[in-house]
């Protein structure tokens, strides 16, 4: 099998993603022709009669059977000035944008169907791809707290529980200081032959010695940072991952002398901004932006008991407050607000004992909160740094990445390409959602984390050049099944694909696979050559 333990990772052009619903109802479902008006429901939605257009990402195409009326996915607004190129397959030529136009104009999110009807024309503000939204129902946490925009105070304090919790670390205070601390606080399980089995027994030593691999290279004075990148790609130990992230994005020197006055300066500098934020009160501040933000995260992973607290709600609603505000080329798009949930649970779990999936962090100190949370705050923008422009106006990374997995595909499984071809399943249509959400609807949160081990010790084109190959592998691995299916068939299946299951090794293998394409097609002539090969695993002996 490939191993990825040794890979290295090559830097590549930035890019990036977006997103859409979190929601595990339908993807695509179809709607009457737009009308001037929309009429309310009393569950606060809006319906119209407009059955040619398609409900995006948020949805399963199961469900567009079912229902003929939802809200809609505010849409980035497309260009005209792209320049035609032939696509491939037996289509017709069309243009990427042509295409991405068209399946923007067919896709809409679940809240917020023609809702810029009812709003003046100079109150529109585009932010990224979100149009302005009216108001909405409120949407509300599992402590009862109503969403929607608040003033100064409310929106820039913590709710904090009066229980302070068993599960915080007696030893927070010298994590907040430096993470290098954590290396000094790892517990090992004792091992009794009277209780263990030889399995557990080899699985237990077999953790401690690659936990002792990874504490050998972040123990330096100054972390040697291809050694931790190639200990990376094979996963991170839970315990150390925090520290490690923060190294591979560049957040944390590697110089241990430089870490406490940088963590110090960069948290104050997180805490300003937002303090500046929330200073002038409801009235100062951007309430397309802020209302599209408190009506996402309290939507944000609604399965997981730690998103339901308020606590997290209101820490998530101020990251992506002050990153929207800080980045006015791009604003909030829909989606940003899942890619902050796996630094929110890896950073917190530093601080915890026990399932941080469980955890209420209402009853932790303020200043950890702080420190998570501008931790957070600056992890998402060395991310998203590196995948911008799948944020500006029409999207050109996804329209690119869209493109070359449809390319990709067409080298590893031409039957499966040639046969999405015939039943009229345009990449797009599935894909987008995978580019956008960093596949993050088809995992769980923990598989993602594991994921983003690997992804970031790829570097700079972990994101996105990596991410095309994962999502290559991902798609042939259900080859035999999809050339079975008809249009209908494969949209249902590929929107409520059967990952419920996976686990960590499943993970691994995906992404070992992906790592064979990759290192058969990168920077190789055969990946633009357009003659239908399919590589098969058979002749890779695999």
């Amino acid at each position: 099998m490939w191993g990825g333990g040794s890979k290295k990772a090559q830097p590549g052009p930035a890019q990036e993603m977006v997103q859409v619903d979190r929601t595990e109802s339908s993807f695509w479902r179809s709607r009457s022709p737009p009308s001037n008006s929309s009429t309310p429901h009393r569950d606060g939605a809006y319906k119209t009669p407009d059955s040619t257009k398609v409900v995006g990402a948020s949805y399963s195409f199961a469900d567009m059977l079912n229902f003929e009326n939802t809200p809609s996915r505010p849409r980035t607004p497309t260009s005209s000035k792209h320049k035609a190129t032939p696509s491939g397959g037996s289509h017709s030529p069309t243009t990427a944008a042509a295409s991405y136009n068209a399946f923007m104009s067919q896709t809409d999110d679940d809240w917020g169907l023609d809702l810029d009807d009812t709003v003046p024309k100079e109150s529109t503000l585009v932010t990224g791809g979100l149009g302005s939204i009216a108001s909405m129902a409120g949407v509300t946490s599992i402590e009862g707290r109503p969403s929607g925009a608040r003033g100064s105070k409310g929106a820039y304090e913590y709710p904090i529980t009066k229980k302070r919790s068993r599960g915080l670390k007696p030893q927070f205070e010298g994590l907040v200081r430096d993470p290098g601390n954590s290396l000094h606080m790892i517990y090992h399980p004792p091992i009794n032959t009277d209780v263990h089995s030889s399995a557990e027994i080899e699985a237990m030593n077999a953790r401690i010695s690659r936990i002792n691999k990874f504490k050998t290279v972040l123990q330096s004075s100054t972390v040697d940072l291809t050694k931790l990148r190639s200990l990376a790609w094979g996963g991170i130990p839970d315990e150390l991952r925090p520290m490690a992230w923060q190294l591979l994005l560049g957040y944390l020197p590697a110089n241990s002398e430089r870490r406490v006055a940088t963590l110090e300066r960069k948290r104050k500098e997180y805490l300003d901004s937002a303090k500046q934020a929330f200073s002038r009160g409801e009235g100062g501040m951007d309430q397309t932006i802020w209302h599209q933000i408190s009506i996402d995260i309290p939507r944000t992973n609604p399965h997981i008991p730690l998103y339901g607290h308020k606590t997290t709600q209101r820490c998530l609603e101020k990251i992506l407050y002050v990153w929207a505000i800080r980045h006015p080329a791009s604003g909030y798009v829909q989606g940003i607000n899942d890619l902050v949930t796996p630094f929110w649970q890896v950073f917190l779990s530093a601080y915890i004992e026990g399932d941080v999936e469980t955890f209420d962090p209402g009853s932790l100190p303020p200043e950890v909160l702080d420190v998570v949370s501008a931790d957070c705050f600056w992890c998402l923008t060395k991310l998203l740094d590196g995948i911008q422009d799948n944020y500006i106006h029409s999207q050109p990374g996804i329209q690119r990445q869209v493109s070359q997995l449809r390319d990709l595909v067409r080298r590893i499984d031409s039957g499966l390409a040639k046969h999405l071809n015939d039943v009229q399943v345009q990449f797009i249509q599935f894909s987008f959602r995978w580019m956008n959400c960093m596949l993050m609807r088809e995992f769980s949160v923990k598989n993602v984390i594991r994921m983003w081990d690997t992804y970031m010790s790829e570097g700079n084109s972990g994101f996105s050049e990596f991410h095309l190959y994962v999502c290559a592998a991902f798609l042939v691995k259900w080859s035999a099944e999809l050339k079975k299916m008809d249009f209908q068939e494969v949209m249902m299946f590929l929107q409520s694909l059967p990952t419920k299951e996976w686990g960590e090794k499943d993970i691994g293998l995906l992404l070992s696979e992906a790592f064979m394409w990759q290192s058969l097609f990168r920077n190789s002539s055969a990946h633009l050559r357009d003659d239908g090969t399919t590589v098969h695993n058979e002749e890779l002996n695999l």
